[in-house]
C-alpha cells in the first residue's frame, strides 16, 4: 500500500468522526449508514450494546429530546491502519443546549472504533463510548 493511499485512508477514517458529529447535531439519524457499517456494534453508557444499523438508528430516534440540541467536537484522532481494517480513537466533547441559550450540560467522552473498508468507503463497524466526565449547569 502506497504512502498516498495510507494518508487518504487515514483522512477518510478521521472524517467519519466529523460526519458522525454532523448527523447527530442535525438529527439526521436516517443518515447513520454514511458512517456506520450495516453490522455495527455500539457500546455506550446510555444505550448499552446495540447491534446493527437498524437498532442504532432506532435508538438515536427514540433518544432525541424535543427542543434539545447538541454540539459534538472530536479531537486527538488517532488511526492505526491494518489493510482494510483500522483502529481509530478520538476524544469527544458534547454540549447540550437549547436554541439561543448556553449549554446546560457538557460531557467528555473517549471513543474507540474499528473501521472497515466497504464498497461505499470506510465505515465504523464497532464503537465503544466511555464517559470520562459530565457536568450539569
Amino acid at each position: 500500500m502506497s504512502a498516498d493511499t495510507r494518508t487518504a485512508d487515514r483522512a477518510e477514517i478521521a472524517e467519519l468522526f466529523a460526519r458522525l458529529a454532523d448527523l447527530l447535531d442535525e438529527n439526521r439519524h436516517a443518515d447513520a449508514h454514511t458512517v456506520y457499517a450495516d453490522d455495527i456494534v455500539v457500546r455506550s453508557p446510555l444505550g448499552g450494546e446495540l447491534h446493527g444499523l437498524d437498532e442504532v438508528t432506532a435508538y438515536l430516534e427514540r433518544s432525541h429530546v424535543e427542543g434539545e440540541r447538541t454540539f459534538h467536537l472530536h479531537g486527538d484522532v488517532l488511526v492505526q491502519l491494518d489493510g482494510d481494517r483500522a483502529k481509530a480513537t478520538a476524544k469527544e466533547l458534547t454540549y447540550f443546549y437549547r436554541d439561543g441559550e448556553p449549554p446546560y450540560r457538557t460531557s467528555g467522552l473517549r471513543v474507540a472504533c474499528i473501521a472497515v473498508r466497504t464498497p461505499a468507503g470506510w465505515r465504523f463497524s464497532e464503537t465503544r463510548i466511555t464517559l470520562a466526565w459530565m457536568q450539569e449547569k
